[in-house]
């Protein structure tokens, strides 16, 4: 039996293929010896005896609400020690009214200037998650996004857009490791869609930083 469990709760916008992505990293994360526990209900977070069983959360679940009682029962989880992890719009752009829970993920989704287009990611990091990685392109939403200071930064993208020139040069984050409290919180802009995980580089790296935040 898995001593590691992982809760990976989707929903929200079906452009960002929620239950694909999840499924993508149930699968993974099985791979990894934890016991997997899909859920389509944020209801989840307000059972706070599963919710201390855990070693990770995965939250996949772009734009919509969050109930007061599910919003506290998510961060005080993560406080207490709980992992963590998710990708794009599924954790950073998620619940656009809750400070509180932008202030634990690090950050918030506020453009794609250009939409789907080309563009590479560099490695800014010899941290264990990135170590080994070389820069790489990807072929998805380039995600303008507010972040924390405070984050630790693991891979950063350069902006060169033709709607928006003005921000033009801007180095953005793309992947960061963070805590909060005693939980460690990892997040990557990459996965718009199930297959920007068909790159090795954005599947291994979302992989690592999962490892990495729980538990």
């Amino acid at each position: 039996m898995a001593d590691k469990k992982v809760l990976i709760v989707w929903g929200g916008w079906d452009g960002h293929e929620p239950k694909q992505t999840a499924e993508i990293f149930a699968d993974v994360l099985a791979g990894e010896g934890f016991e997997v526990i899909l859920s389509d209900t944020m209801d989840s977070y307000k059972d706070s005896d599963l919710m201390q069983s855990l070693s990770l959360i995965v939250p996949c679940w772009t734009m919509g609400t969050i109930e007061r009682e599910q919003n506290q029962g998510l961060i005080e989880a993560v406080e207490s020690g709980v992992g963590l992890a998710g990708w794009h719009g599924g954790m950073c752009d998620a619940f656009r009214n809750e400070c509180g829970y932008q202030m634990m993920t690090g950050g918030q989704f506020v453009g794609h200037p250009d939409g789907v287009k080309d563009y590479t990611v560099n490695i800014s990091s010899d941290d264990p998650i990135v170590a080994g990685i070389e820069d790489f392109a990807m072929h998805s939403e380039q995600y303008y996004m507010h972040t924390d200071p405070g984050n630790d930064v693991l891979a950063t993208t350069t902006f060169d857009a033709q709607s928006t020139p003005w921000v033009n040069g801007t180095i953005m984050p793309v992947v960061w490791k963070r805590m909060w409290g005693q939980g460690k919180v990892f997040f990557s802009s990459l996965g718009h869609v199930a297959t920007d995980f068909d790159v090795p580089e954005a599947r291994e790296i979302q992989r690592r930083g999962s490892l990495w935040a729980a538990r």
